[in-house]
């Protein structure tokens, strides 16, 4: 996923607020998509509603998946003025398998 240009009254208003890192936790699998917002170092929750409603807009994120989790997140480092993005996914693994011999319950008889 490539990082969208920050708005810049979001910029703005996180410098004021001494927030130094967004990010953007995508994540999805079913059919909806999840977003969760982290603010460092301090959190601020109705500007993290803010940022909300604007990554909503910005990035097309449906969730819709074969019922395996994954995501992306995206940092913007507003100290060092980079952005960085990674992807992650849940990986089905199967053990070895187990036999045993098939066993066959007997009727139960019934009782007159």
């Amino acid at each position: 996923m490539k990082a969208e240009p920050l708005k810049k009254e979001i910029y703005n208003k996180a410098k004021e607020l001494g927030i130094e890192n967004i990010i953007l936790h995508f994540s999805g699998g079913s059919d909806e998509g999840y977003l969760d917002i982290e603010l460092k170092p301090t959190h601020n929750q109705e500007f993290a509603n803010e940022i909300e409603d604007w990554a909503w807009e910005v990035y097309e994120y449906s969730g819709a998946g074969d019922c395996s989790d994954f995501g992306d997140n995206i940092t913007y480092n507003l100290k060092e003025g980079k952005a960085t993005t990674s992807e992650w996914y849940m990986v089905r693994k199967d053990e070895e398998e187990d036999f045993c011999d098939l066993e066959i319950a007997e009727e139960e008889s019934e009782e007159e």
